[in-house]
């Protein structure tokens, strides 16, 4: 794959990031913004002392910070996930372009986001300790890293089995050894329960739901967006590139 074609993918992966993050910010609002007003709520009919002046007010950060960290977040997310695409295309099976994206994006969605929020969830205010953010931001980095190098191990071990053991088996073995080692590394990396007794359990549940489902609209809606900009990409070039093949001569017999 040429340059060209990589930049030319790369713009459209902003772009299906974008509309992605548009309708993610739909569901972050409407989902999401309630929840967590209704823990900052808890937080301060339940704190001792309170603070100064928010440095930002709470309407500000449910709009246009909310907007501007989701968007901006979307064309991010869409330019890393194009260049793994223009990278997997070719390399995990005869899958055409739509397929290829909406592969790469179901997959995505478990080893980057699912994996780790198994781990370690999303949590609402009120609901952690400060004095471990550090400690927890580090950790569940650490497990985003570690779920997708597992995963990438995972496609090569598939592939290097695949002609000994056949793809249907070979995929059950590779599937096995990323759910062994996901294990293990749940197992022995260190886990955090800050969350109050007092706490409502059901408002947590519905937050983590609703950080899920805006992480499932932002992955699911990628995959279908960019599917169909990296097929009108690349599917006129392989229509001459078949024809080609297939007319070698054609461009040199005299008219």
């Amino acid at each position: 794959m040429n340059s060209a074609t990589v930049r030319n993918l790369l713009v459209r992966g902003m772009l299906a990031g974008l509309a992605a993050g548009l309708l993610a910010l739909v569901v972050a609002y409407f989902l999401g913004e309630s929840r967590v007003d209704a823990a900052i709520a808890f937080e301060e009919a339940h704190a001792h002392e309170h603070g100064g002046v928010e440095a930002v007010s709470r309407t500000m950060q449910s709009t246009a910070g909310l907007s501007t960290g989701v968007l901006v977040y979307g064309v991010a997310f869409g330019g890393i996930a194009a260049l793994a695409y223009c990278f997997a295309l070719g390399r995990v099976g005869r899958f055409g372009p739509r397929a290829s994206a909406l592969l790469l994006a179901a997959a995505g969605l478990v080893a980057v986001y699912v994996v780790p929020f198994l781990k370690y969830p999303a949590n609402p205010p009120a609901t952690s300790d400060p004095e471990t953010i550090d400690q927890r931001t580090t950790l569940y980095f650490l497990m985003v890293v570690l779920s997708v190098l597992l995963a990438v191990a995972a496609v090569i071990l598939g592939k290097r089995l695949a002609p000994r053991l056949g793809n249907w088996n070979a995929t059950l073995a590779a599937g096995a050894f990323f759910v062994l080692a996901v294990g293990l590394a749940y197992a022995f990396l260190p886990s955090y329960n800050e969350v109050p007794k007092d706490f409502p359990a059901t408002l947590l549940w519905q937050f983590r739901l609703a950080a899920l489902a805006v992480q499932v609209t932002l992955w699911t809606v990628f995959g279908l967006v960019f599917g169909v900009l990296a097929e009108r990409a690349l599917a006129p070039r392989t229509a001459a590139a078949g024809e080609e093949a297939a007319h070698p001569r054609a461009a040199a017999v005299p008219h």
